[in-house]
Formats: C-alpha cells, sequence, structure tokens
C-alpha cells in the first residue's frame, strides 16, 4: 500500500515506526512532546503522516 501524506497512521503504526513502547508515546503525549493526533469519536487516536513527517524533521540534529 502506497503511502499518501493526509494517510493516518494508528499509534501501533507510529509506534513501531519510532521504536518506541506505546507508553513512551504516551507520556511524551502527556508531557506535550509528541506529534499532532487527531482523537476520534471512539476516542482512538491517529496521527497525519504530514504532522508525523513534520514532528521529526523538527527533532532532527544538525550535524
Amino acid at each position: 500500500m502506497a503511502r499518501t501524506p493526509e494517510e493516518k497512521l494508528t499509534i501501533v503504526e507510529v509506534c513501531a515506526e519510532l521504536k518506541v513502547s506505546k507508553s513512551t508515546f504516551y507520556d511524551w503525549r502527556q508531557k506535550r512532546r509528541a506529534p499532532r493526533c487527531i482523537k476520534l469519536p471512539n476516542g482512538d487516536l491517529r496521527v497525519r503522516r504530514t504532522d508525523l513527517d513534520i514532528w521529526l524533521n523538527e527533532r532532527e540534529d544538525a550535524a
């Protein structure tokens, strides 16, 4: 499946990509350090691919 900029990722997918546990992600979220999330009516969270990419770029360490 091709990735699109408007793709919405589950928290499991985000954690797998970042290689962090769900508890780490939720800790970041509580501290307002996680990427922007969309809260669905059922309470589930999604992260737009573009928001994750922007978040990662902002944390890139300039060598």
